[in-house]
């Protein structure tokens, strides 16, 4: 390519940065310290050593470079505004200058009504401005620095009254504070988001979860959202950074609120740590889409797509220099090391960011059974390794077990033990087609959006919720009739059986849960070689049990077998 990058710091995004670029033959001069992250990947001589917050260096960075960018956004910007006048600055001073000031990056965003948490500037850092804002606010808050704060630092929460010295004394040495409406959210949402030239495109909705105020893991995608909910934050973060000027890849981070809404938290004007995953986990990296965003190569909405699910696990410093190291062997050990990023920071020190891994898999489901050794790993020491952030939320459940009333259940428990046994987990629920009409078809309609690949539905008597579930839901749904109190259960069979055109139902016979459930094992098999080598298996183990019976059969002749495996 033509055209030569220059970056106002290189740390480890700007590592990952030189990476896609060297890929694009793309040359990327960064301006930092002797050694750094980015440099060591890097030997040319078009680096400049020094502060990125040093004119002089900035001038000497934009001399050597068509298109300058910010790895970090605590740069000075009337430096950036200078040379803005001889160099391409993406994206636009005015967007970093914008939203390195927390508070008036909120106020910006307001302008043009993008949903974000109440703020209050308070005018000194004094008791009585604190008061104020609580009065305004209520308690709890959220107390901020309006500038330099990142990883949780500059952020304190305020509970009472009795928590305002603590606040004051942890940040009153940054005059420039701000006080937030406290957030009483379900979950923490993050979407990269890429401006060109043309439009505004994003990356899928994932869920961060955060110990000690820094990001630990991301999942793609979020958990438990739905199709909607992911849809609806992707919408809000592009209408947010479409706000700002200049183009390239902007970090959105909200929060989902107990009652679904959605609040922008804070946007960074560069790629961020919760767009590592889309390394391994699509086709194009954020840091490939940052490049083509800001030197107008081409992009697309399709490059963005989420390959199939992932987790990111930051390899955060924990208590001795090398820990770092230990975790990256441990990742080796246990899965090969796949998705192992190490940044060249030397030493490692505790909760510093040392590097990540990424795993991929066909399933949430595998990728967290993959990964869930490395973060007990990395957990050592800490309170509790139930109280690991992975575990936060309950395994994604496949396969939903509907029925019809709790009476049918032991006609289920055999198919259950099945899913257990080939460690699919599964969800098992209450829903009537005639008495439950309106939660069953809203059970049903969310199914797919709430992560379940197939419904299996027990019914007896008339039978219609195998039917009605099918009618809802484009997942595929195994019917299992349920032999009624009057009958043999033929009808039941029949109802599940004659379904209309267009509306397909998978019927087993009579009571027979065991097959629903092998079935429903079978379609996730198709996509899913864990599950696949389970089915083989339990397969070669039926194979291996007839045929010890057929021996057995054969040595002892019909009446002695009969006598001691049949008779009760």
């Amino acid at each position: 390519m033509e055209k030569t990058v220059g970056v106002l710091g290189g740390g480890q995004l700007g590592r990952m940065l030189a990476e896609a670029a060297n890929r694009l033959n793309v040359q990327v001069n960064f301006l930092d310290a002797a050694g750094s992250s980015a440099k060591q990947i890097t030997n040319h001589d078009g680096h400049v050593e020094g502060s990125f917050k040093d004119s002089e260096a900035i001038q000497k960075l934009a001399a050597k470079s068509d298109v300058v960018t910010v790895e970090i956004e605590h740069v000075n910007t009337e430096f950036l505004e200078e040379i803005s006048e001889m160099t391409d600055v993406q994206p636009s001073w005015k967007t970093v200058r914008t939203i390195q000031d927390k508070y008036l990056q909120k106020e910006h965003l307001k302008k043009f009504d993008v949903e974000t948490a109440q703020s209050i500037p308070l005018a000194a850092p004094t008791k009585d401005e604190l008061a104020k804002a609580a009065k305004t606010l209520g308690l709890p808050l959220m107390l901020k620095s309006r500038r330099e704060a990142y990883d949780g630092k500059g952020n304190f929460p305020v509970k009472s009254e009795a928590d305002f010295d603590a606040a004051l004394q942890a940040l009153g040495a940054n005059k420039d504070l701000y006080a937030e409406k406290w957030s009483d959210f379900k979950m923490e949402l993050a979407v990269m988001v890429v401006k060109t030239k043309d439009e505004v495109l994003s990356f899928p909705t994932v869920e961060t979860i955060h110990e000690n105020s820094i990001c630990k893991l991301t999942y793609s995608p979020a958990r438990g959202v739905s199709r909607e909910i992911n849809e609806k934050a992707q919408a809000l973060a592009r209408k947010a950074v479409d706000c700002f000027w200049g183009k390239g890849v902007f970090g959105v981070e909200m929060f989902l609120q107990k009652d679904d809404t959605l609040l922008i938290n804070e946007i960074a004007p560069r790629p961020h740590n919760s767009g590592h995953y889309t390394i391994e986990a699509c086709p194009l990296s954020q840091y490939d889409a940052h490049l083509r965003a800001i030197l107008d190569l081409p992009i697309s909405q399709k490059n963005l797509r989420l390959r199939e699910p992932s987790i990111m696990l930051n390899i955060l410093g924990g208590e001795t220099p090398d820990s770092h190291i230990q975790a990256a062997k441990k990742a080796l050990e246990l899965f090969g090391g796949e998705g192992v990023h190490l940044y060249g920071k030397g030493q490692a020190r505790k909760g510093r960011k040392m590097g990540h891994v990424t795993i991929t898999a066909p399933t949430m489901a595998e990728a967290e059974k993959t990964i869930q050794p490395l973060v007990d790993f990395m957990d050592q020491g800490k309170a509790k390794a139930s109280d690991s952030p992975a575990r936060k939320i309950k395994e994604q459940p496949l396969v939903a077990v509907v029925m019809g009333s709790d009476s049918d259940l032991p006609v289920l428990r055999p198919g259950l033990a099945i899913l257990d046994k080939f460690s699919i987990p599964y969800t098992t629920r209450i829903t009537s087609a005639h008495r439950t009409p309106t939660w069953m078809a809203e059970y049903a309609t969310a199914a797919a959006d709430n992560g379940i690949k197939t419904i299996i539905a027990a019914a007896g008597g008339a039978a219609h919720l195998p039917g009605m579930a099918a009618a809802h839901t484009p997942l595929p749904v195994i019917g299992i009739p349920v032999k009624p109190t009057i009958g043999d259960g033929t009808d039941s069979l029949l109802s599940i059986c004659n379904m209309p055109k267009g509306v397909p139902v998978a019927t087993v016979s009579v009571n027979n849960s065991i097959n629903a459930a092998l079935l429903a094992a079978r379609i996730l098999g198709s996509s899913d070689a864990a599950v696949r080598e389970r089915v083989e298996q339990y397969m070669r183990d039926s194979e291996k049990e007839v045929r010890e019976k057929d021996r057995r059969l054969e040595e002892m002749g019909a009446e002695a077998y009969a006598e001691k495996y049949l008779k009760k």
